[in-house]
């Protein structure tokens, strides 16, 4: 197993030393760091955690007095019945949701590989209080509407857990199994995430396939354009993505290697993603810095089948603004 720093690597900056000037003044600007390591202790939630990681339970505190169930175990007396003690008790694993969650696309450096993902809180069956979690779904990227308040959700377990509350996410029930949501200790691993079922396409007209024909070989300009510019290689470097994406008039592949990026009406037959859209335009005006392919997935005029693949729409929206940025230069 490798070793994890607190502070991973790449998030050192190098040393460096530059002028900047403001209001006609030059001033001289150092990287420099100030070290604060400490370790600190879970406290009273560590059962709670330690639950979490080795048993794939959740716990809450019960009150011996008056029964009310606090999830997670933040108190070990009941404020209400004279500081009375509180006993720990594992709960149910299935709840609704006491809220709309919102939806975060654009996370920190410490989130960003989680992205896109709700955060919302859910009372679990015979709790009295809601835990903060985060929510995902099975059914493609996450998008406004599909989590709502009062939405029956999952707790499912990470594989991988080490004692934290991201240990722990959830998912509608609609998206699971009856076993699977009867099933404790639920862990991601069990759960098909590439099951998602693609949006259905109309049957497409002769105008659908001119359509189609037009903003393919459109397409396929821009990219070339993009490959000749520097700026705009950035962006996908070190970047390797085989998307399969299905329009009304036709289908196309395109391939992002290191810089590169190629769109050839093709079908790939293991694709990384699906994208699937009615009107190629909508990925047309993507590219060409006309439109915006993240409000399009939002919007839900684009989908996507992994969740997880945002990443490469976000480096799609920027490559295209890098060109469009280098043209006016």
């Amino acid at each position: 197993m490798v070793e994890k720093k607190v502070i991973p690597s790449e998030y050192i900056p190098d040393v460096s030393r530059k002028t900047v000037t403001i209001a006609g003044k030059d001033y001289l600007v150092v990287n420099d760091a100030m070290f604060t390591f400490y370790r600190r202790s879970m406290g009273e939630l560590s059962q709670f955690f330690l639950a979490l990681r080795d048993e794939k339970k959740v716990l809450g505190c019960k009150c011996t007095k008056c029964g009310i169930l606090r999830v997670p175990p933040f108190m070990t007396r009941c404020p209400d019945c004279n500081f009375a003690l509180t006993e720990l008790v594992e709960v149910e694993q299935v709840g609704v949701m006491n809220s709309t969650p919102p939806i975060t696309y654009f996370a920190t450096s410490m989130f960003q590989h989680m992205a896109p993902f709700g955060r919302g809180r859910v009372i679990l069956r015979g709790a009295d209080t809601a835990l903060s979690i985060i929510v995902y779904t099975t059914t493609g990227i996450l998008v406004p509407g599909l989590v709502t308040k009062g939405t029956e959700v999952k707790i499912v377990f990470r594989d991988n857990r080490v004692g934290e509350i991201i240990d722990i996410f959830c998912v509608p029930t609609s998206e699971l199994a009856k076993e699977q949501i009867a099933r404790k200790g639920l862990q991601e691993s069990e759960i098909d995430w590439t099951a998602a079922v693609e949006p259905g396409l109309p049957v497409a007209d002769e105008n659908d396939v001119a359509t189609y024909k037009d903003a393919l070989n459109a397409m396929q300009d821009i990219v070339v354009q993009m490959n000749e510019t520097e700026r705009a290689r950035k962006d996908t470097a070190g970047w390797k993505r085989s998307i399969q994406v299905k329009t009304t008039g036709g289908q196309f592949a395109i391939e992002i290697d290191d810089g590169n990026i190629r769109i050839e009406e093709k079908v790939l037959e293991a694709p990384d993603f699906v994208m699937v859209c009615k009107d190629p335009k909508v990925l047309l005006e993507g590219l060409a810095y006309k439109g915006s392919l993240t409000d399009a997935v939002i919007m839900k005029r684009l989908w996507i089948s992994e969740n997880m693949e945002f990443t490469t729409i976000f480096k799609l929206d920027r490559t295209a603004r890098s060109l469009a940025r280098a043209s006016k230069i």
